[in-house]
């Protein structure tokens, strides 16, 4: 019941008791006055039935309509009535917009430079994590989602959004802890964004809470700074390391197609000349065998021809010869090879 306050002094007094107005209404009866406030409460009435009798879904959101507290239906965008005086409860969910939950950060809003600010405290409690070989590492990580069916989002579960949060630590806790400190800090990221992704979907789904999992995204992951400095220097360690296997992985790549094609080559080289040897064979055994048959069929010709060829041959080679007779002063003019071998040779240019 509302209670009138009343004040000293003549000043302006509270609401009047809801009780005592009917009983004035009632003294008055039907006077003037009495149907001007009636008409007043049935004008506000239908002001109130008017306002309460209508509203309007933005194209991001869904209408749950409640009508006495059950469920009748979901309504899309746009402008929309209900039965009013409370009757029928609306409730929006933005079913088109893509929300997240930020784990080891917070997002304040965006600067005036246009860049996103973050908020300055430490969340350790969420991001500090033990990798599979006993390191401390941090780990910020970004869960983004959709909310596909808004009954179950708003009535299959008590706190839906808290239920997301508390599965997606528990469930990147645990990959985490399974991996290398060296493979969360490297490689790993994909795999671990790609596992928690199923995993956290998988559960809410055996949850019925209506939400869908769109992107798992690690933010950052830096050992904590207490113990950064060796964590950089065994991050380098490992950099040095790999640049020097890269190094030999280069250098065997370049010597053993070298020595491959050297290889070959020789073997190209000794098979040409295993081939040359068996046909210049082949080609002389042949030759001989001409020969002997025209030795067969003309034995002084083939063998005067043979003596002059021979001499034609050994002869350019032998340098000057002097042919001396006896009783002359002189070497004799017939056999002056050389003459002969420099007119035979300009005959030939």
């Amino acid at each position: 019941m509302i209670q009138s306050v009343k004040t000293n002094g003549g000043s302006p007094q509270g609401p009047p008791d809801l009780t005592e107005m009917l009983e004035r209404l009632g003294r008055r009866g039907g006077g003037p006055s009495g149907s001007l406030i009636i008409g007043a409460i049935i004008v506000l009435g239908l002001i109130w039935a008017a306002m309460t009798s209508f509203y309007t879904v933005q194209p991001e959101e869904r209408a749950v309509v409640k009508r006495f507290g059950a469920v009748i239906g979901i309504n899309d965008p746009g402008l929309h009535f209900k039965l009013p005086f409370g009757i029928d409860q609306v409730q929006f969910v933005a079913t088109e917009r893509v929300l997240k939950q930020e784990f080891g950060f917070r997002t304040e809003g965006t600067r005036a430079s246009g860049r996103t600010a973050y908020s300055p405290q430490q969340f350790e409690d969420e991001s500090l994590m033990l990798t599979g070989d006993l390191n401390m590492i941090d780990v910020e990580w970004v869960v983004q989602y959709r909310i596909n069916d808004p009954i179950k989002f708003l009535y299959q579960m008590r706190e839906p959004t808290r239920t997301l949060r508390d599965i997606s630590e528990s469930v990147m806790r645990r990959i985490v802890g399974n991996m290398l400190g060296s493979e969360v800090l490297t490689i790993g990221r994909v795999e671990i964004q790609q596992r928690a992704g199923e995993e956290i979907q998988t559960l809410m789904d055996d949850y019925d809470a209506g939400i869908r999992i769109s992107t798992v995204e690690m933010q950052d992951v830096v050992p904590p700074p207490a113990v950064q400095p060796a964590f950089n220097e065994v991050n380098e360690a490992r950099q040095e390391r790999e640049r020097m296997i890269n190094e030999a992985q280069k250098r065997v790549n370049q010597e053993i197609p070298n020595a491959e094609g050297a290889a070959l080559r020789t073997v190209a080289e000794a098979q040409g000349y295993a081939t040359e040897r068996v046909n210049r064979a082949l080609g002389e055994s042949v030759r001989f065998s001409a020969v002997l048959a025209e030795y067969q069929q003309a034995p002084d010709v083939t063998r005067s021809r043979l003596y002059l060829e021979t001499l034609n041959e050994v002869l350019p080679g032998i340098g000057q010869i002097l042919v001396v007779q006896d009783g002359q002063a002189g070497p004799l003019p017939l056999l002056n090879v050389n003459r002969q071998a420099a007119r035979a040779a300009g005959g030939e240019q």
